[in-house]
């Protein structure tokens, strides 16, 4: 059986409502990222007996939030002893803007990725791009390199589009394929 962990910051619940749909698609546990840019001790132990890896966090400011910054650099003891190499990865960011320079985000998450050698999966589907779309289709903010989400400012969590939650699903579901595919 193949194990996915889906590893994410979320300051206002946004984030952790994504974090769910992403597991529930690759059948993951979840593991927060505390307010102090902390992970349980345990958490530790099932990322490193973990086959994929699905790393998350808000965009803030054009980048992750610092949380999640101190868990990628509390990641370098695992990198120093190469305990990732060759596992696959995918993430996800949301913001309040469409856009939000959420590309930034997922970038720093993917050269995360990179240095512990793992093997990073694109969203893999295709953008809802025509004047037909809304956003409730899968896909409406046209990512690719991974899972692009949008939460307005004025907006719960429990109010993110259906569309970002559908896509979600289906990258969660997707890095877990190819984790499989890997492992077989």
């Amino acid at each position: 059986m193949t194990k996915v962990a889906v590893v994410y910051f979320s300051g206002y619940g946004h984030t952790k409502r994504v974090a769910e749909a992403v597991a529930a698609g690759a059948k993951a546990e979840c593991l927060a990222i505390d307010a102090e840019g902390n992970i349980a001790e345990e958490a530790w132990s099932t990322l490193a007996a973990a086959d994929a890896i699905i790393l998350g966090a808000p965009t803030y400011m054009g980048s992750a939030p610092w949380q999640f910054k101190k868990f990628a650099d509390a990641t370098s003891k695992v990198w120093f002893g190469r305990g990732w190499q060759d596992k696959v990865f995918g993430g996800f960011t949301n913001s309040a803007s469409l856009n939000g320079d959420k590309q930034v985000t997922l970038i720093g998450m993917q050269t995360l990725a990179s240095q512990h050698g793992g093997i990073w999966v694109s969203l893999g589907l295709a953008p809802a791009n025509t004047k037909a779309a809304t956003r409730n289709d899968v896909n409406n903010l046209g990512g690719s390199v991974g899972l692009l989400v949008q939460s307005p400012a004025d907006a719960g969590a429990d109010e993110i589009p259906a569309g970002d939650l559908d896509t979600a699903r289906q990258y969660g579901a997707r890095v877990a394929a190819v984790a499989a595919r890997l492992r077989s």
